[in-house]
């Protein structure tokens, strides 16, 4: 199902903070151009009425003050000052307070992608799945630089920070794929690093868990296929020839690399295996040693999956 097309200037409200979040930014922005649009009015009035009207000077009485209106354009301000302020808190804080049902999904933010954990252990990197309606306690952590997870059709926003965690609560109220960005400058990639929320049935969610567990029925290469794009090799490694920030994968198994040292190494299993597992160990002559470890991300099913993919891009 395709996520309900934003009518405005705002993307789609696909959360159940969003509403809230959009309804203040509306009266904010609404209020601010009402008090501007009157502030102007009421300046041209005045400047009309007492605009000079003979050669002869004229002058204005001596006013110190006027209580009345000194307490309107007092009172107006305070009170939507501390109307914004509670409004907003109250949405902060239908952010921050993790409803008791929740489902927590771990989120690590590293040069350049979004890994995520879920319950039962299965990962995924730049795609996020959730089911519609499951309150999501989101437990945030970088770890290398400060990166922002951020999903606009969520109206959410938190730091990623290395060495703590941070958190966020959302619960999804549309089926539909929605972006993901990082928000935080975190360098030269920062671009690219981006991805997609799918929320899907609850049955379309636990059946997505085993496919990317495992794979399902897939053939082997097939289940590689499908990782090199849903662990974000892609970014970074093409498969048909050219170039990129990493070496590509046609037609490289059973080849030999030059790597910086000088050496050459045959890229076979253990070679692939080792390059994903702990990728500065050997790095290839011409590009630089900043492929992050698939450490924890990888089962030993989905690397074999990976190299059965890459045998077969002659």
């Amino acid at each position: 199902m395709n996520p309900k097309v934003s009518t405005s200037w705002v993307p789609p409200e696909a959360s159940t903070v969003a509403r809230e979040v959009d309804s203040l930014i509306v009266f904010i922005a609404n209020a601010s151009a009402i008090l501007f649009v009157a502030v102007t009015l009421v300046s041209l009035y005045y400047l009309w009425k007492y605009r000079r009207k003979s050669e002869k000077p004229t002058f204005t009485s001596s006013i110190s003050h006027n209580s009345r209106l000194e307490i309107i354009w007092t009172l107006i301000p305070t009170v939507l000052v501390i109307m914004i302020f509670f409004w907003g808190f109250s949405s902060y804080m239908d952010m921050r307070v993790i409803p008791a049902n929740s489902m927590q999904i771990k989120i690590t933010g590293k040069k350049w992608f979004w890994a995520f954990d879920y319950p039962n252990g299965t990962n995924s990197v730049n795609e996020l799945v959730v089911p519609v309606g499951k309150p999501i306690k989101a437990l945030i952590s970088s770890t290398d630089v400060i990166h922002s997870f951020y999903v606009p059709a969520f109206r959410i926003k938190m730091d990623a920070v290395p060495n703590r965690y941070t958190t966020i609560s959302f619960t999804p109220t549309q089926e539909g794929s929605f972006d993901i960005f990082c928000a935080e400058y975190c360098g030269t990639s920062h671009s690219g690093m981006i991805g997609k929320v799918h929320v899907k049935t609850e049955a379309e969610y636990r059946k997505w868990l085993e496919e990317a567990e495992s794979g399902g029925k897939m053939a082997p290469e097939e289940f590689g296929a499908k990782l090199y794009v849903s662990k974000a090799c892609a970014t970074c490694h093409s498969i048909d020839g050219s170039a990129n920030t990493g070496p590509t994968w046609k037609g490289i198994f059973g080849k030999k690399h030059k790597m910086a040292d000088g050496s050459e190494v045959l890229v076979d299993e253990n070679y692939i295996r080792q390059s994903i597992l702990e990728p500065n160990a050997k790095v290839v002559a011409g590009y630089q040693p900043v492929m992050p470890t698939y450490q924890g991300l990888l089962k030993d099913k989905q690397i074999d999956a990976l190299i059965e993919f890459i045998k077969t891009l002659k």
